[in-house]
C-alpha cells in the first residue's frame, strides 16, 4: 500500500487535472510551494479541500486563471541583487563585446524586471544593436505585462537605488517616462526583445544562446525537473556560453554539472564547457 497521505493524493489529482485540461505542468514543482499557494487559494475562496478546488478548476475557467497567478512565480525588482548585475558587468560582458551578434534567453522572466535591468546594461555598454534577448515565461498575462514595461511609481526609488549599486553610468530615470502613479519603459529598452511563452517544464530548447539567465525559479522545482533544465540550457547554449542562476540555486549536485565551469560562486555565474 503507497504511504502517500489522501492531501498528497487530492493535491496530485489536482495538478493532473490542470495538466490535462489547461497544459500547465506543476507536477514538479516543490510540494511544499505548490500547497502554500493553493493554502492561500483554499483560504481567500472558502474551499474545504483540494478534491472541491479540482472540481472548480474543471469547471470554471476564470478561477483557473486566479489560480495560475497564484502558482505563477512573480517576486521580482529591477536590478535584484546589484551585487550579480556588478559581476555580470564585470565578467560576462568583455566576452560579449567579442561576438558580433548575441543571444540572450531570461527563462522565467515573470513581470520583466530583469529583462529590463539587463537591457539597461546592454545598452551602456553599446551590445543593445546587436543582441536579439528572448523573454519567456509560462504565464501568459504575467508575459503580457513584461512587455507593457509598466511598474508602479513607489517602486522606482528602490529600482534606482539598485542600479546605482549595480555601476549603473546613467541616471535611472533616463529609462522610463512617468505617468501619475506609474512609469513606462523606454521603447529602447524594448526594441529586439521578443516576449513569447514558454514552459520550462514541458517545451523544449532555444538554439544557440550566448547567456541564459534563469534566476529564483528552479528553487520551486523537485530535483528531477532541475535536472532536465539544466539538461534543456546546456543544449540552448553556445560552447562557452553562460548560465547565470539565482543565489540559492546551484549546479554543484546536478547530472551535468562537470560540463560547466564555475565563473563565480556568489554570484552563480556558469559558462558552457567548450568540447576539446
Amino acid at each position: 500500500m503507497n504511504d502517500i497521505t489522501n492531501e498528497q493524493l487530492e493535491i496530485q489529482l489536482l495538478l493532473e487535472a490542470i495538466y490535462i485540461k489547461y497544459g500547465y505542468d506543476f507536477r514538479e514543482y516543490s510540494l511544499a510551494h505548490t500547497k502554500r499557494r493553493l493554502e492561500y487559494r483554499c483560504g481567500i475562496e472558502g474551499i474545504k479541500n483540494y478534491a472541491e478546488m479540482q472540481h472548480k478548476v474543471i469547471h470554471d475557467a476564470n478561477f483557473f486563471e486566479q489560480l495560475l497567478l497564484d502558482l505563477s512565480i512573480n517576486v521580482t525588482e529591477m536590478f535584484r541583487d546589484p551585487w550579480f548585475y556588478k559581476k555580470v558587468r564585470e565578467l560576462v560582458i568583455p566576452h560579449l563585446h567579442t561576438y558580433p551578434f548575441l543571444k540572450i534567453w531570461h527563462a522565467g522572466c515573470s513581470a520583466g524586471q530583469e529583462v529590463y535591468s539587463m537591457g539597461i546594461i546592454l545598452h551602456e555598454e553599446s551590445l543593445k544593436e546587436r543582441a536579439q534577448v528572448y523573454a519567456t515565461d509560462f504565464n501568459e498575462s504575467i508575459l503580457e505585462k513584461a512587455k507593457k514595461g509598466i511598474y508602479p511609481m513607489d517602486l522606482i526609488r528602490q529600482y534606482s537605488a539598485n542600479y546605482q549599486a549595480a555601476n549603473g553610468s546613467a541616471s535611472f530615470s533616463d529609462y522610463y517616462t512617468a505617468d501619475y502613479d506609474h512609469v513606462i519603459m523606454k521603447n529602447v529598452l524594448k526594441d529586439k526583445v521578443l516576449f513569447t511563452p514558454h514552459n520550462l517544464a514541458t517545451d523544449g530548447a532555444f538554439g544557440e544562446m550566448h547567456v541564459i539567465f534563469c534566476r529564483n525559479v528552479l528553487i520551486y522545482f523537485t530535483r528531477e525537473l532541475q535536472n532536465r533544465v539544466f539538461n534543456l540550457f546546456y543544449d540552448s547554449l553556445i560552447p562557452g556560453g553562460f548560465l547565470c542562476l539565482g543565489s540559492k540555486e546551484s549546479l554543484r549536485f546536478a547530472d551535468i554539472a562537470d560540463k560547466f565551469e564555475l565563473v563565480s560562486e556568489p554570484e552563480k555565474i556558469y559558462r558552457k564547457k567548450r568540447g576539446r
